[in-house]
């Protein structure tokens, strides 16, 4: 058995990154940025009102009688200046006339017809935002990024219509079993509910990636064989159970057949340690166990990395925090141990009291996977110790 670490690294020697698309900005939610866009204009474009008020000369002293000129509003510049002893009404986001180096708030102010007081103090802030304070022309959005709510607003204000982003990796997933019915089904006595592709499904997805359950496979060669034609085209094929050496387990017998060239077989790792990769006609192959917290822990740790480097994120493992053990926690294996465990305040990490890799309810209720090293020793309460989010 290889480390959980050589496990990954030879994942990420299976993945290329995929070639990229241009897609119009409103299209590009949760897109991977592949090239750099550079500003087209400056943000403000002007110097602008940060308040509503009047805009005063430099020379304006507390408690002056001013009289008011015109006025600027967001998107409609007084055409004029100001001089000494005059003033504009103006509103926030309006362009700053000339001549107008401060603006005073609104209600600070006293107007009688076209004069205006100004008040005891006019304090410190200006209330004028300098032209190109946020970004100016010829800055950059840097890539390769993933495509934030945010940084989509930050594009648009660049004048940026449109992005290349990496194309949305295609992920085939094949759930194996004779005991496996799909939900809404009526299983028989033998039989339970194919759940883990759902949550497979959903954690690609959350990658940028577009993801297909395909029919479940039963346990022969012909089905196994008939699924994965249906996987064809695909990025990557996941395949759920059947990757083990029992007699039924028939996933690596025939993904070899089809000429799989495979990169390695179990890993030194609980839950989890059944896990399959390669390559398959260009597609990267997960073979997943079957237990559904196994087969959910691999594809947060393996798949949710490998669709990060196809999108071109690069090679870097799920990341990882630190927090105080809620608990004793006894010596390890010869495995690393990814232990379901909760967060609370401080951080405190505290295992699950069940750590059986069937119990989905207890994963459901994690807030992260304590990280036991291999061969690591008993843990006393308050010592920190690693921890990936879930």
């Amino acid at each position: 058995m290889i480390t959980p670490e050589e496990a990954l690294a030879r994942v990420f020697a299976l993945v290329q990154p995929l070639s990229t698309e241009d897609v119009p900005l409103e299209y590009a939610a949760g897109r991977v940025l592949r090239h750099a866009v550079t500003a087209g204009r400056d943000q403000p474009p002007f110097a602008a009102s940060a308040m509503d008020g009047y805009g005063v000369t430099a020379d304006a002293q507390p408690g002056d009688r001013l009289r008011v000129t015109g006025q600027a509003a967001a998107g409609h510049a007084f055409p004029g200046g100001i001089s000494t002893g005059e003033a504009v009404r103006i509103f926030t986001g309006a362009p700053v006339p000339a001549g107008v180096a401060r603006v005073v708030l609104q209600e600070d102010i006293a107007r009688d017809g076209d004069l205006i007081t100004l008040p005891e103090s006019l304090g410190k802030s200006t209330h004028i935002r300098a032209q190109a304070v946020d970004f100016k022309t010829g800055d950059t959005i840097t890539a390769p990024r993933r495509l934030s709510p945010v940084a989509l607003a930050l594009l648009a204000a660049m004048n940026c219509p449109n992005v290349t982003v990496s194309r949305r990796p295609d992920v085939a997933i094949i759930a194996t079993g004779d005991e496996l019915v799909m939900p809404g089904e009526t299983p028989r006595a033998d039989q339970i509910i194919a759940s883990n592709a759902f949550a497979i499904k959903a954690l690609a997805e959350a990658e940028g990636a577009q993801a297909r359950i395909l029919p479940i496979a039963a346990d022969t060669e012909t089905s196994l064989r008939s699924v994965f034609e249906l996987a064809a085209g695909a990025d990557m094929i996941v395949t759920i159970g059947g990757a083990s050496v029992g007699d039924h387990d028939l996933v690596g017998p025939v993904v070899d057949a089809l000429g799989t060239k495979r990169s390695f077989y179990k890993i030194a790792m609980r839950p989890g340690k059944p896990l399959m990769a390669g390559k398959l006609k260009g597609a990267v192959l997960l073979g997943l166990p079957g237990n559904p917290v196994s087969s959910i822990v691999c594809a947060h740790l393996f798949m949710r990395p490998a669709l990060r480097a196809m999108q071109g994120l690069g090679q870097w493992p799920m990341p990882s925090a630190t927090a105080a053990l809620g608990c004793d926690l006894p010596a390890n294996g010869p495995r690393t141990h990814y232990i379901r465990a909760a967060l609370s305040p401080g951080p405190t990490i505290t295992p699950m009291d069940n750590q059986d890799s069937s119990l989905l309810t207890m994963l459901a209720s994690a807030d992260a996977l304590l990280v036991h090293p291999a061969g690591g020793g008993p843990r006393k309460a308050g010592e920190q110790m690693r921890y990936i989010p879930l």
